[in-house]
């Protein structure tokens, strides 16, 4: 038999008032729809719920066993529905991402297990990869990349410590080939080449007073890794273009030492970007604040 929920919470109303206008004030209805309503329901059930006279309206024996039933059941209903409301509030559901390696590593690792931990719900998914792409087409919620490579319609946010490249070498090798005073003489050390996805050889950029400069370095050796590039500097290789925060250990044990440093660039940062919605999903908003809130730990 189909019975509708909101005939029986009418008729509970009612019973439990023992008054059509009380329980048509309650419910901002007139005491005749409510009547009328009750009576449909008697008249589907095939029995009567209410004793009815001028006076005063009283449960049967059967609307009392329909009332001790409803009362719990539209109880426990109603919590429902009260949490189902909270989840709003609850980041939960899938979150892809396309990060560079280093900004996963930099950025993202040292808070993965604390952000799982405060938001058991978020399946954060993170593919690692250089290239710059089309995130709306491939599917991603949201990228990590540098600010300048960005489309204009892009909402952008600044995650993570503002990082800094440095160019180091192992002590053996600035002994054999001496230490460069100026970027242009790069061209005539070994460097160690970083090839980007597009195939394109990254140049090394410098500034000092203003002043930007850009230089297409020679090698014998190409990566397409940082920490590679690291371990290969470290072994004499050569000389490495690399963010600072990556060489901070080595170079305080003396495995590598930092050249050129008053030509290495400003800080650069890098940016969470997402397309512009009128509502961020809640899964993206409490990663974006996790992050700005825990920068420390980057």
């Amino acid at each position: 038999m189909q019975v509708d929920l909101h005939e029986l919470d009418n008729f509970a109303a009612v019973a439990r008032h023992r008054s059509f206008r009380k329980a048509a004030r309650e419910r901002g209805v007139s005491a005749s729809a409510l009547s009328h309503a009750v009576r449909v329901l008697e008249e589907r059930l095939g029995v009567r719920l209410l004793n009815r006279t001028t006076r005063s309206v009283m449960p049967t024996e059967a609307g009392l066993r329909l009332l001790a039933c409803l009362e719990p059941a539209m109880r426990d209903v109603a919590e429902t529905l009260t949490e189902i409301q909270g989840l709003q509030d609850v980041p939960a559901g899938p979150l892809r991402l396309s990060v560079p390696r280093q900004a996963a590593r930099l950025i993202l690792a040292p808070i993965l297990a604390a952000f799982g931990a405060r938001y058991p719900r978020v399946q954060l998914e993170i593919i690692t990869d250089d290239r710059l792409i089309d995130i709306v087409s491939e599917g991603f919620d949201a990228g990590i990349r540098f600010g300048e490579s960005l489309a204009a319609d892009m909402v952008v946010v600044p995650i993570g410590e503002p990082l800094r490249f440095v160019v180091v070498g192992s002590v053996d090798y600035l002994e054999v080939h001496g230490t460069p005073r100026t970027p242009r003489e790069l061209t005539n050390h070994s460097c160690i080449g970083r090839r980007f996805p597009s195939g394109s050889l990254y140049q090394w950029e410098f500034e000092r007073d203003g002043q930007a400069m850009s230089v297409a370095v020679n090698g014998s050796l190409v990566v397409d890794d940082d920490e590679l590039m690291v371990r290969a500097a470290i072994d004499g290789a050569g000389l490495a273009y690399v963010y600072e925060t990556q060489v901070r250990a080595a170079v305080a044990s003396g495995k590598l030492i930092r050249v050129l440093d008053d030509w290495c660039e400003a800080p650069a940062r890098f940016f969470l970007y997402y397309p512009g919605r009128r509502q961020l999903p809640r899964a993206l908003r409490a990663l974006v604040d996790f992050i700005r809130a825990n920068s420390f730990l980057v």
